[in-house]
């Protein structure tokens, strides 16, 4: 036996699988009903620990295609049933094995309705999962446990570049991203430079570049100061594109303001309304924190909205070559549903290009 104990003092029992050790984190739970394996590698859940609402994980094992990183970052992973035999012509080990060698620690038999309920009402909280009993000591450490600076945890450590087979050069600030990301601008020829983290503006202007992709990320974006003023330096020179914590990024670089949600949005079927285009799209979402939609940036409009909770889902800057949504379009749920935006950024740049990059009017 063993249990997960939140900050609150509610419990949840379980058997371990996967690594088997202590852990501390913040408990969070994601809705989507596939993907089990792009959601382990999301680097967005640095720090976090997870749990899965559709009931069976597991079935599918683990493939060497479906890897959104090179590595597992959250610290936990809780399931209510675990699939130990696979079946899946592409599978290469089970979940078990696979959280083992990643040093995660995985929880199942749990009640994850229960769990999910819980988090809803009372908002995202902090817990540890333990075998056996849980202590008073373990209790005093989810209260005590704080994250900060992930992004500086899932960053490339040194520039790399991707070759595409087409004109433009976009500069791409990795926070933590998902490759699906680089894989949506290099299908559409583009050659990436990816930069870490901390790499100032003019680092990456000097570079050579076109365009500016702003990447997802974990954690609080107000813990990102370097980042925000080199943003804030790209804006005023090159068209720039920004996806979850980079859109986040964007705001505070322009004087916006993020504030933290009560759970976040954590799954595959969020529905957002496109207000321009009047259509409403099924997106992937990963985030704790959002824009406040009572302090935006001057110039800037909301473009694009959560049709659950009304939460803004993206800013269009008019007095600039620059844009960002708080959803996920390299995933879409259609597959293809929202993956338009990329093109939307590239016709950009080509347009800022052939005039020199002159800001919008």
């Amino acid at each position: 036996m063993a249990t997960l104990i939140l900050e609150d003092g509610s419990r949840y029992e379980g058997t371990l699988f996967g690594h088997k050790a202590p852990v501390t984190g913040e408990v969070v739970f994601t809705t989507g009903m596939t993907g089990y394996q792009e959601t382990l590698t999301d680097p967005s859940y640095c720090g976090q620990i997870v749990c899965m609402t559709y009931p069976l994980i597991g079935n599918v094992g683990i493939n060497d295609l479906d890897n959104e990183s090179a590595r597992v970052r959250m610290r936990g992973f809780i399931v209510s049933e675990l699939c130990d035999v696979p079946s899946n012509w592409q599978t290469r080990k089970t979940l078990d094995q696979y959280l083992d060698e990643q040093g995660v620690t995985g929880l199942c038999g749990v009640d994850t309705r229960a769990l999910t309920k819980h988090v809803r009402v009372f908002g995202t909280l902090r817990g540890r999962i333990v075998e056996g009993e849980p202590t008073p000591e373990d209790l005093a450490l989810a209260r005590r446990f704080e994250m900060h600076d992930q992004v500086k945890q899932c960053t490339c450590e040194a520039p790399y570049e991707v070759k595409g087979d087409g004109e433009l050069t976009i500069a791409v600030m990795d926070f933590g991203l998902k490759q699906g990301i680089l894989r949506s601008l290099n299908r559409r020829g583009c050659t990436l430079r990816v930069y870490p983290a901390d790499t100032p503006a003019k680092a990456v202007l000097d570079g050579g570049c076109d365009g500016v992709m702003l990447t997802n990320g974990p954690g609080d974006p107000q813990d990102n100061p370097q980042a925000i003023a080199a943003i804030r330096e790209l804006m005023d020179a090159k068209p720039v594109f920004g996806i979850c914590l980079g859109h986040q990024l964007m705001a505070l670089a322009m004087g916006g303001r993020t504030v933290k949600m009560k759970y976040g949005h954590h799954g595959a079927n969020h529905p957002v309304k496109d207000l321009a285009r009047g259509t409403c799209a099924v997106t992937p979402q990963n985030h704790n924190y959002m824009v406040d939609p009572e302090h935006l940036p001057a110039g800037a409009v909301v473009s694009h909205v959560n049709w659950n909770d009304q939460t803004v889902e993206g800013v269009r800057y008019t007095d600039r070559n620059a844009f960002s949504v708080q959803f996920h379009p390299e995933a879409c749920g259609g597959p293809r549903e929202t993956s338009y935006l990329f093109d939307d950024f590239l016709n950009m740049v080509r347009a800022a290009k052939q005039t020199g990059g002159e800001r919008n009017a």
